[in-house]
């Protein structure tokens, strides 16, 4: 399974969802398309899974989950990206490019106004539920390989600093002032 096609399961889970907006039950449909493949095309899918997660690993990505859920541990953005590949390619790739354009997505002006976190856990194991479900057995844990990329030197502040969240991050700042 490459990229493509990873990114097209995710489509047809949102499209099955009842609220494409869930991410645990997009993870649930994902996991049930995904375990109908061959077990070579699963096991493929864990290292695109763990690419997206790769190319997701950004301070300013981090900063806008931070904003959004109050705060953010290496496990809380580790779910909150989980939750942003469950939204979709679209959403996933330009909020990559530009974090504080999640300040559009209705999804995170519901989730300001209610307090809601934004994160979701069940992306992170679509791909072993997946295999799990269809050879009976375990991914190997050398499935994949990682490589996160340098934070970048210029976003090490504080995330809880308001003032340059709103400087760096204004539409957000907006949606989740002090």
């Amino acid at each position: 399974m490459n990229k493509q096609q990873f990114w097209e399961l995710i489509e047809a889970a949102r499209h099955q969802a009842s609220d494409p907006n869930d991410g645990e039950d997009v993870a649930r449909r994902a996991t049930s398309q995904l375990a109908t493949h061959p077990p070579e095309a699963i096991f493929a899918a864990e290292q695109v899974l763990w690419g997206l997660m790769a190319e997701s690993y950004t301070n300013p990505l981090w900063a806008a989950a931070y904003m959004i859920n109050g705060g953010c541990s290496d496990d809380g953005f580790d779910y909150f990206r989980g939750w942003l590949i469950a939204q979709g390619r679209e959403a996933f790739e330009r909020t990559v490019a530009d974090p504080d354009a999640l300040a559009e997505l209705p999804i995170v002006r519901a989730s300001a106004v209610d307090g809601l976190d934004l994160a979701c856990e069940e992306t992170l194991s679509i791909v072993w539920n997946a295999h799990l479900a269809a050879t009976g057995e375990q991914l190997p844990h050398d499935a994949f390989t990682i490589r996160y990329p340098e934070l970048d030197p210029a976003w090490n502040v504080a995330f809880d600093d308001h003032s340059e969240m709103t400087r760096r991050l204004p539409r957000l700042a907006a949606l989740y002032p002090e």
